[in-house]
């Protein structure tokens, strides 16, 4: 069984974050999920008393969250980026389930670095920022109603990946 340190090659990346309550909601979902890198590209309010309230236990992940001026500046180290989004476009890049993102990520090796970008709350990422990435994921929802907060986003990828690389695997 991989190790759970394998997480540690994981980094969220929040792109221009408007509401500080969904940086610390994002930040506690990386600590429950045993992530422990967020990356805040231009976020429009940080450090925030809200963000350190909706922590909840993770505000040690807030203190080392790292903040960028620019996408291209958070991803720089990465060997895999990956964009989060809703809708379907056009653009024909390759687009997984994040259940799938699972999978895939059991097969790079342990040592690369993985960002997984997640945008704006109001629109998402840019199809300019989507090009920057080796694959789209979504989350399969319901047709009707398939916006799902931020946060529940980040939640639902790292649950995902958790379950993929290291399982039901308890940290000791």
């Amino acid at each position: 069984m991989p190790e759970i340190s394998r997480l540690a090659s994981l980094h969220i990346v929040l792109v221009e974050t408007t509401h500080p309550g969904n940086i610390g909601s994002a930040a506690r979902a990386l600590k429950t999920m045993g992530l422990s890198s967020l990356r805040l590209v231009a976020p429009k309010v940080f450090p925030n008393v809200e963000a350190t309230a909706l922590a909840s236990g993770a505000a040690d992940l807030l203190a080392q969250a790292q903040v960028y001026a620019t996408l291209d500046e958070a991803i720089a180290d990465a060997d895999l980026v990956i964009a989060t989004s809703a809708r379907q476009r056009r653009i024909p890049w390759p687009c997984i389930s994040a259940r799938e993102l699972g999978a895939v990520l059991q097969k790079e090796p342990a040592e690369h670095r993985i960002a997984i970008l997640f945008g704006r709350e109001d629109r998402g990422l840019t199809n300019d920022e989507l090009q920057r990435c080796n694959l789209h994921v979504t989350i399969p929802s319901n047709p009707e109603y398939g916006v799902l907060n931020m946060a529940a986003a980040v939640q639902v990828i790292c649950y995902e990946l958790r379950m993929a690389l290291i399982g039901e695997q308890v940290a000791t």
